[in-house]
């Protein structure tokens, strides 16, 4: 009797344990920051810092090429509105390249 108390404790803890692995949340981790982007889409966006901070390395030297022409500025400004306006999961699923689900 004492060995099937024990026998039935050891597969309920086991059954628990994958069950609570099912029901678990998962969450994403993100490697960039879309409030620092936002904010340097706002302040230094007229130069591309925000597409270098993003890993656009192209975006960022096309915004440099263009920086005297100041529409890359004006773009920066909505950009970095667009950016400090949107949630966490949408902003990581477009610009966010090291996004995962942990």
């Amino acid at each position: 009797m004492n060995a099937g108390g024990g026998g039935g404790g050891s597969s309920s803890s086991s059954s628990s344990s994958s069950s609570s692995g099912a029901g678990e949340v998962r969450r994403p981790v993100y490697t960039k920051s879309r409030v620092t982007a936002g904010v340097l889409a706002i302040l230094l966006g007229g130069i591309g810092i925000h597409k270098f901070y993003l890993g656009k390395s192209g975006l960022g030297i096309l915004y440099l090429v263009f920086c005297w022409t100041y529409i890359p500025a004006i773009i920066g400004l909505i950009e970095g509105i667009a950016y400090l306006l949107s949630n966490d999961e949408s902003f990581a699923v477009k610009h966010d390249k090291g996004y995962r689900m942990v």
